[in-house]
């Protein structure tokens, strides 16, 4: 149980810049609701963290949080049957959510009600009401909600922001996004429609999403025409009997989607495909553009060393950026730790739910419109 936080996710194994010190004069009291795969990572990086007290889990499978914090050597946890137990039984500083996405709204806003600070592990839900939802109970509450979005503490992905802000692309007009695994489907709950609710959709198409939407300054989306597939999930050939025969949820999607401000995004993501990559992010400006080379296994990352495409001086060229190196903590202890130093000063929330509010929006979208079988306006509630 030696290994980080990161290398529970098979990512990240570079840290980032050091992180200020913080007080420990006073715990944070923390419990975890979910005791599974996401979990590991939550809780070893809870344990780095000086100021934090792991006092209470809850999972729906009899004996298995107790298990499991005795695996990862947490002590004196109170264990519960579920969330709703644990809200009522403890007193508790903040949550980590780490339950199958279609329980992510009801444990979230359980707690926000119960004043209980939220980190919210991504998707943020499986459909755009649940996150409505869920922002109103945050606004009522007035408590701190993060989403779990760790890529965004890589610093290559904070160069992607830097070089849009800077206005080194000009006005963008349009994107090309996505990526996944030629071979990658996971298992557990992540494969039936009443745990998971969507697949790779919002299993890693999210966090794609998020670095494009993220460095644009998070446009609303207007409208969506969404595809999606399950050909490899369902089949007997890629999958266990097992899996194939209650696989239900989408292994490939893909959308073309109107942004505010007349921003096109091409979106496509699998997590099975007979292709090594559907293809590198791109984002065009008038000015010029970013080339983001795709992973492997798409996890928040960048495949390789970025290219900006533009004109100096009437000639055409080409300027690498080279990997940066993150020095410090892992992402995962940096996600953690602002989250918590959200909560000692009141916010801003690191990763707002008002902007994967439009993430959400447009994964929503896309499931839609794919069962329909038509594009759609995308249309968020006021909140």
């Amino acid at each position: 149980m030696a290994q980080s936080a990161d290398a529970v996710l098979n990512q990240f194994q570079k840290p980032e810049a050091e992180t200020k010190p913080v007080q420990t004069g006073k715990k944070f009291k923390v419990g975890i609701i979910g005791t599974g795969w996401i979990a590991e990572s939550h809780v070893l990086s809870y344990k780095n963290m000086p100021d934090v007290e792991i006092v209470a889990g809850a999972d729906l499978i009899p004996g298995k949080a107790e298990a499991f914090f005795e695996a990862y050597g947490v002590e004196n946890v109170h264990c519960y049957p579920d969330h709703t137990a644990m809200l009522a039984s403890e007193e508790l500083d903040a949550v980590s959510v780490c339950t199958y996405n279609t329980t992510h709204a009801v444990c979230t806003i359980d707690a926000l009600k119960k004043g209980v600070h939220v980190l919210l592990e991504k998707p943020m839900t499986v459909t755009l009401q649940e996150a409505v939802d869920i922002m109103k109970a945050e606004k009522e509450s007035g408590k701190i909600l993060s989403i779990g979005f760790q890529p965004r503490f890589d610093a290559n992905m904070q160069m992607i922001k830097k070089i849009v802000e800077a206005g080194t692309l000009g006005d963008v007009y349009y994107i090309q996004t996505g990526g996944g695994r030629r071979r990658g489907i996971p298992n557990s709950t992540f494969i039936e429609k009443k745990t998971a609710g969507i697949g790779a959709l919002g299993d890693i198409g999210c966090y794609s999403l998020d670095m494009v939407l993220n460095a644009i300054g998070y446009p609303k989306p207007l409208t969506v025409s969404g595809y999606t597939s399950d050909f490899f999930g369902k089949s007997m050939e890629y999958s266990l009997p097992e899996n194939a025969s209650r696989f239900n949820v989408d292994d490939f999607a893909a959308a073309f989607i109107r942004l505010d401000g007349g921003i096109i995004l091409d979106f496509r993501i699998a997590w099975a495909m007979h292709l090594d990559t559907p293809g590198d992010t791109i984002i065009m400006g008038k000015k010029a553009s970013l080339r983001i080379p795709s992973t492997d296994c798409w996890n928040g990352s960048v495949g390789g060393p970025m290219k900006l495409y533009q004109e100096i001086a009437g000639e055409q060229v080409e300027t690498v950026i080279p990997i940066i190196e993150n020095k410090g903590p892992g992402l995962f202890d940096k996600k953690i730790r602002s989250f918590l130093d959200a909560i000692l000063s009141n916010g801003p929330s690191p990763v707002p739910s008002s902007q994967i509010l439009y993430n959400q929006a447009i994964l929503d979208g896309i499931a839609r419109s794919a069962e329909l079988g038509r594009e759609i306006e995308i249309e968020i509630p006021e909140i």
